[in-house]
This record gives C-alpha cells, structure tokens and sequence, in this order.
C-alpha cells in the first residue's frame, strides 16, 4: 500500500467555544492527525509551552518571517500576529499526516485561496451566555477585554457560512464524536483511498 498524502483541516471558532480542547482529545485519539503549531507575537500564557502551543517570536523577527513568504496564511488579532510555516505545512501533509490549521476566518480565506482542496470546520458555541460563561470561567481577563472578545466573537462566528462543516459544541462527546466522523469521511473519500490501495485497485482490475 502507497503513502497517501495527508489532508489539511482548517477549523476555526470563537475564542471560548471550546476548539482547543475538542481537537485535543480528537489528536489523541487518531495516531495520524497533527495540529500546526503557528507562530504568534502574544505573549505566552500560564501552563503553554513554546513549540507545543505555538512558536513564540517577537514582532521584528515575525515580519523579517513575513518578509521571506515563510508564511501560508498571516492574520492579525488583538493586536497580535499569527502565521503558519508553509514549509512545515507540506512537510506534514507529505509525511502522510493529516494537519489541522487553527485559524481565524481571515486567516482560513487565505488558505482556501492557495489550497482549495483543504476542507473547512466552524465550531460553534449552543448560546452566547455559555460562550461569555467559558470566557469568564478563564479568570485571565477583565470585564472590559471579555466584552471586546464577545464583540470579536460574534463577528468571527457570522462568518461560518464560508465553512464546509458545521458543529456545534453543546456536549463535548457529541461534539467530539462529529469531528471524529468528519475526518473519518473524508479519509474514505475516493482519492485518499486510491492513493491508500492502488496494488489492491490494480490488482482487481487486472
């Protein structure tokens, strides 16, 4: 059997409904699934690691970064830069993983431009109050900053009609078990297949 090259994931949400712990435990349990690790300007928080989380720079080297088209996808937010590594992108893909892109929608625009064929997911909160309730619960933030996030937020989330997927983080199993079968799906499309069983697809067809 071939090595099959692996499909890009782009999954974007509103901060607090809940996607970081979802693709987590989705990783976990799925051997071929990774999650790029992008690079950002914020600073880093309580219990993150630098090259798990994310690859914390300072602003001057980001856009000497962004100078050298290093980046797939770049987007600004809260004053903060982010950016995924092109390089480590097809470096993955071609290794046969499939790769999740945690993005805002600007961001995810961009990607779909340059790889048309990466599928899309919106995660979505079951109400406003469980996302303010998620924020609070944080502690990281005052009153004023989760206000602009929930401004943010309702902005983000207007825009998943541009998504291929829908799923709505209302029970975390649930919500889990969706994005499990996502994955399984597209994995059992014809070309992932072909590319998984073409001695077998030959020899049948001898």
């Amino acid at each position: 059997m071939s090595v099959t090259t692996g499909i890009l994931y782009i999954v974007s949400a509103p901060s607090g409904a809940g996607k970081t712990s979802l693709l987590k435990a989705l990783v976990d349990s799925h051997p071929k699934i990774r999650v790029s690790v992008s690079h950002t300007t914020r600073a880093m928080r309580p219990g993150e690691v630098d090259g798990v989380n994310y690859h914390f720079v300072q602003r001057p080297i980001f856009e000497q970064m962004i100078e050298r088209s290093e980046f797939l996808e770049q987007a600004e937010v809260f004053g903060n830069l982010y950016g995924t590594s092109q390089r480590a992108l097809e470096h993955t893909l071609a290794e046969g993983f499939d790769l999740i892109l945690e993005i805002d929608w600007q961001g995810a625009q961009q990607v779909r431009h340059l790889m048309p064929q990466a599928k899309s997911i919106f995660i979505l909160p079951p109400n406003q109050q469980a996302l303010r309730q998620r924020l609070t619960n944080r502690g990281q933030d005052s009153d004023g900053i989760i206000a602009q996030r929930m401004r943010e937020a309702v902005s983000e989330m207007s825009h998943y009609i541009e998504y291929d997927y829908l799923v709505i983080n209302d029970d975390f199993a649930h919500a889990l078990d969706d994005l499990k079968a996502i994955v399984r799906a597209n994995q059992l499309q014809q070309s992932p297949q072909q590319q998984r069983f073409n001695p077998l697809l030959e020899a049948l067809l001898a």
